[in-house]
């Protein structure tokens, strides 16, 4: 079906030139124009490759960058397409997948043998990843244009679009804050990571440019009580109310800090994005000492450039399918409370995918229904 405007674009990975799984759904908060090439070898393509570096100064990554995408090997191969940091990039669909969801690759209907056509095209996104405008790749200066005259992407047209986020404040007493914080001095933190999907296994990486976080895992049963307690009482009625969802069971225990001394922060991302995490369906971010630091508010890039930052035992609760990132801290520890609640029937995705975790990520077993 081809896509019209105000679609959402599908998701996709695909090997770009230095990555073997590029994940499309990470460049969100940005505009973003595919260009639908086919081949480089193509004139029409090496005209558009021409208008795009005739216009380098549109792509900068931060209000908007471009990818070529290719169907040809000898593109890859022989190293026909190279990235231009920052905002121009290239991904190779060697199988067609991509550009038949995205209508560019279409069966002609009076083939019986499952002839395809390529139709070469422009395609303009939004920074949620919906369609403005879709052009023939012929038309390089109209897009072009269109992407010039578009307001700076934190605006959104000039409609503020508030993400489907929810700022609770008093989750967490005083008294515990500051447990929880003492209990993470005493034992002290160990480098955070996170899951990608590598070769059909979920496994644990490490990033610098990514994330710079030091997380300590609570082991004293009292505090995992009383911080379980509290998200019972304070939270999960709120996300009844609020998003209709019945969370039964929660993810991790843990103190995280981020330090100034170290730019502490997590780069944008998405919390479920692989087998071993597709079970999390709401992550939460309690603040423990929200008047000790400067930095670290939490920003959804696909909804603009505004910042959340909940008041010291406050929660900022989201869906984990939604694009955030928290900013670098720039004075000061922050430390953070940072569970992931999901239900019965996630539980049973998370059981299920057991078989896809990698080397290191722990098998998982579900206990009993609580939101623990």
């Amino acid at each position: 079906m081809k896509l019209q405007p105000g679609d959402p674009a599908p998701w996709f990975n695909l090997p770009s030139t230095d990555n073997p799984s590029y994940a499309f759904h990470s460049v969100a908060g940005r505009y973003v124009l595919l260009a639908f090439i086919g081949s480089a070898a193509r004139p029409e393509a090496q005209a558009a490759l021409a208008a795009i570096a005739a216009r380098r100064a549109l792509f900068d990554d931060d209000n908007a960058c471009v990818f070529g995408i290719s169907v040809d090997p000898l593109d890859r191969d022989e190293k026909r397409l190279q990235p231009s940091l920052p905002g121009i990039r290239f991904l190779f669909d060697l199988d067609g997948k991509v550009c038949r969801d995205y209508g560019v690759v279409r069966k002609v209907q009076a083939a019986a043998d499952g002839d395809e056509v390529f139709t070469p095209s422009w395609l303009l996104l939004d920074p949620m990843l919906r369609v403005i405008e879709a052009r023939p790749i012929g038309q390089a200066e109209a897009i072009l244009d269109r992407l010039a005259a578009m307001p700076p992407a934190g605006q959104h047209g000039g409609t503020d679009i508030p993400p489907p986020v929810l700022v609770l404040p008093r989750v967490f007493d005083p008294t515990l804050c500051r447990a929880l914080i003492a209990h993470y001095d005493e034992q002290g933190g160990a480098p955070s990571g996170f899951m990608r999907e590598v070769d059909g296994k979920t496994v644990g990486v490490f990033d610098p440019a990514l994330k710079r976080r030091q997380d300590c895992a609570i082991a004293d049963e009292r505090l995992r009580a009383a911080a379980r307690e509290s998200i019972l009482r304070r939270i999960v009625p709120e996300l009844v109310k609020a998003h209709h969802f019945r969370a039964t069971r929660m993810e991790r225990y843990i103190v995280a800090c981020y330090d100034s001394a170290e730019l502490g922060h997590f780069g944008a991302h998405r919390d479920n994005t692989t087998a071993g995490t597709a079970h999390r369906r709401f992550a939460v971010t309690i603040n423990l000492n929200a008047e000790d630091f400067e930095g670290g508010e939490l920003r959804f890039p696909e909804y603009g450039q505004r910042s959340w930052r909940a008041p010291t035992g406050g929660a900022v609760v989201f869906s984990c399918s939604l694009l955030h990132q928290a900013l670098p801290v720039t004075a000061g520890r922050r430390y953070a409370f940072l569970p992931f609640l999901y239900d019965d029937a996630a539980a049973r995705i998370r059981e299920a995918n057991n078989a896809k975790l990698g080397e290191g990520v722990g098998a998982y077993q579900a206990a009993p229904a609580r939101a623990g």
